[in-house]
This record gives C-alpha cells, sequence and structure tokens, in this order.
C-alpha cells in the first residue's frame, strides 16, 4: 500500500525533528545566550511589541539549548507589560496561557519546562505571542516537538494577536512539511534577520 500524502509529511516531520534537536544540541550555550540576546533586540523592536500590553513568552528548557527569552520578559515588565507563560492542564491537555509576576512562580510541573501555578490568571486576550520551535520557514510554519499544544492554542489568540516564532537562523529551513491541523505564525525572528508572512 502507498502511504498518503500526509503520512510521508508526517514522517518527514518526524525524522525533521530528530535533526533539528541534534544539530541545537551541539550549539555551545555561550553561543545561544548571544544568538537568544541578538533575538531579544529585534523582538524589542518589533512594533508590535512596543505597542503590547499582553505578551506570552514561553521558559527556556535550557538542556534543550531553547532560545533564552528572560531578557525580554525583564524590559517588559520594566514597561508595566503582563507576561503570560504556557500552562498544560494535568488531564485534558489542554494548553493556555496564565499571568507570573515573577521567575519563581514558574515551577517544572512534569512536562520537562517550567509553567504557572494552575491557579495563576488566565489569559482572555494577548496582543503578542511568542512561540518555540526546532525549525521554521518563511511562510510561517514551525516544527515543535510533536505534542501539537501551540496548533492548538493559537487559533483562540491570534489573530488578532501577533504571533511570532523565535529561532536560532540555522534553525530557518527552505520549507516546513505541512499537514493538515498545522498553524503558521505571523512572523518568524532569528538571530540575523526577521521574516513576515504575506
Amino acid at each position: 500500500m502507498i502511504p498518503d500524502d500526509d503520512t510521508i509529511r508526517r514522517k518527514v516531520k518526524t525524522e525533521l525533528r530528530k535533526r533539528m534537536r541534534g544539530l541545537r544540541q551541539t550549539t555551545p550555550l555561550t553561543a545561544c545566550i548571544e544568538r537568544s540576546a541578538r533575538i531579544v533586540t529585534t523582538l524589542e523592536a518589533l512594533p508590535e511589541l512596543l505597542g503590547a500590553r499582553h505578551v506570552a513568552l514561553f521558559f527556556p528548557i535550557e538542556e534543550r539549548h531553547e532560545v533564552d527569552l528572560r531578557g525580554l520578559d525583564a524590559s517588559l515588565r520594566a514597561r508595566g507589560v503582563s507576561v503570560y507563560y504556557p500552562s498544560i492542564h494535568p488531564e485534558t491537555r489542554d494548553m493556555t496561557f496564565r499571568a507570573v509576576t515573577r521567575f519563581d512562580e514558574l515551577e517544572e510541573r512534569g512536562l520537562g519546562f517550567r509553567e504557572p501555578s494552575g491557579d495563576a490568571p488566565e489569559a482572555t486576550a494577548l496582543d503578542v505571542v511568542v512561540v518555540p520551535c526546532l525549525a521554521a520557514d518563511p511562510t510561517g510554519f514551525r516544527l515543535g516537538y510533536g505534542a501539537g499544544f501551540y496548533d492548538r492554542t493559537l487559533p483562540r489568540f491570534s489573530p488578532p494577536a501577533f504571533s511570532v516564532a523565535v529561532a536560532y537562523d540555522y534553525q530557518l529551513l527552505a520549507e516546513i512539511p505541512k499537514t493538515e491541523l498545522d498553524v503558521a505564525v505571523a512572523a518568524v525572528v532569528t538571530d540575523a534577520r526577521t521574516l513576515r508572512v504575506a
């Protein structure tokens, strides 16, 4: 039996995840810190961030060498912006964003990354959602870890929220295989460029 296109795309994405995770893992932490700082500087200058009052970020999984947005968190709070982080319901596995006032309110709750408390205030509307990825392409499609949390959650907020994926420049690929449930972001910011999706 010949596999259909969707099955082929899923297999390609699985292989791409392995390759991109391995590639990012080989990047020295010092380089990740430097690249993350350039990404934060670019984000801070985006008009959408400059005018935002409610912004969703993510806390970096440092052992996976994710982009570190803690500097952006600090600058947003200095401007009086409310900052939110992903929160996964332990039973339904639904993701939402919850507000925190300090980093030490975020705790590891069994999924490998730090989350807000389940009783922290939940976002009802956001101006900007910053999205992690293993890879992204110029059309705004991204490669995540495969659980689909952001693909299921983004449509609840964006639009009208401005969604932007962040990645190191070598994580930008010509094309990410697209499957039916994939959701594109409005822009991709790397340490070397900003790509807005038409």
